[in-house]
């Protein structure tokens, strides 16, 4: 019922789910790069409806955000936290009735799969330095502007050791990125999405940060300014946060919000 309630709300905000858009040309996505193989996957199931395939452009929410300002072509916007695409809708970039927000994530804290070191439960008082080693650092989004880094700050901050992990972090410019380096062995830990975690064989999970650590890990979808009149952007997008793309995320371990 709740994926029946965002379409219905995508389409009386304009943003029909027919008819076909099929003459309209393709619609350009931004999208988070936690997002990159959910999305890939939908956009296949449009393409085989007949539909042009969709553009794709995968990187951190925060550069993509910014692109975006500084006038890139993006029809649609998709990103990992509330944050950024509020900063697109101050600056009117964004048609905010179309903003939907129906996916969830998790954070977790990662290893390679090849690593010795036994799970753990995540709690205020585990000390991530001692599962370091002591020069190993921890993968993750820079915190001044990527997400995932952002959600890992406030995790840490919860944990009260912030101060102690700040100079020991692997700072990447996307959490697939962070991904890499643990799955290279470049660093000994990381924290990512679980999703992120789940699509790589190279690594495996030790803990999840508890709920309550950090600000929910969720997405909003929304039309840019420049695509409010482009039909195909709009009925994929409608698509996209529609009922028939939710086997899709959850196949790659999205949670559906409300559910």
């Amino acid at each position: 019922m709740r994926r029946r309630f965002i379409l219905a709300s995508v389409v009386a905000a304009g943003l029909p789910a027919g008819p076909s858009a099929r003459a309209q040309g393709a619609p350009t996505v931004f999208a988070a790069a936690s997002l990159t193989d959910a999305m890939r996957a939908v956009g296949a199931a449009w393409t085989a409806q007949g539909h042009a395939a969709p553009r794709f452009s995968f990187a951190a929410s925060s550069a993509l955000a910014r692109q975006i300002e500084q006038g890139a072509p993006a029809d649609i916007f998709a990103s990992a936290d509330e944050p950024w695409m509020d900063y697109l809708g101050q600056r009117q970039l964004i048609v905010d009735t179309s903003r939907a927000s129906p996916l969830a994530n998790a954070l977790v804290l990662i290893a390679p799969a090849d690593s010795l070191q036994a799970p753990v439960a995540l709690a205020r008082n585990t000390d991530l330095l001692a599962l370091t080693g002591a020069e190993g650092r921890i993968a993750t989004g820079d915190p001044s502007n990527v997400p995932v880094g952002q959600y890992a700050r406030a995790a840490l901050a919860w944990m009260g050791q912030w101060e102690r992990v700040s100079p020991r972090l692997a700072r990447a410019d996307n959490v697939r990125s962070a991904l890499l380096l643990v799955e290279r062995g470049e660093a000994p830990l990381g924290i990512v999405y679980a999703t992120d975690a789940a699509a790589s064989k190279a690594v495996k999970v030790l803990g999840h940060f508890p709920a309550e650590s950090h600000p929910p890990v969720t997405y909003p979808f929304a039309l840019t300014r420049r695509a409010a009149a482009n039909p195909a952007a709009r009925e994929f997008l409608a698509f996209v946060i529609g009922t028939e793309a939710v086997p899709i995320f959850r196949r790659f371990g999205f949670a559906l919000r409300g559910s």
